[in-house]
């Protein structure tokens, strides 16, 4: 039997949110040698329709996540992210866990 997509049940912004902060986590993260969490200091700002996610461009209403407190109470609560005051935290397992969105986010930055 194949593993199940996506067993935390996480909703469609929760998925958009975590898979964009993968890729900042690879992009400008920092990482924590003992426990694999990644420090991301600083997250993007959206700027008319898009915002710019390492080197890519998300739309605007993709990165909305990160603005909606709902979606990092969701994403601490289930052990994959949290925000704080201090920068963001992508937990080792918010960085392993396959969203299945990261291909269809990203597309190269054309500025």
């Amino acid at each position: 039997m194949p593993p199940k997509t996506n067993p935390l049940k996480l909703n469609k912004l929760q998925l958009r949110t975590l898979a964009l902060l993968q890729v900042l986590a690879e992009d400008s993260g920092t990482a924590d040698a003992e426990t694999g969490d990644v420090t991301i200091t600083q997250l993007p700002q959206v700027h008319g329709d898009h915002v710019h996610v390492g080197p890519f461009t998300v739309s605007g209403r993709d990165a909305s996540g990160f603005a909606n407190p709902a979606v990092w109470v969701a994403l601490a609560r289930k052990g994959l992210a949290r925000h704080d005051g201090l920068g963001t935290v992508l937990t080792a397992d918010g960085a392993a866990y396959d969203t299945g969105l990261a291909d269809r986010l990203t597309v190269p930055s054309d500025h």
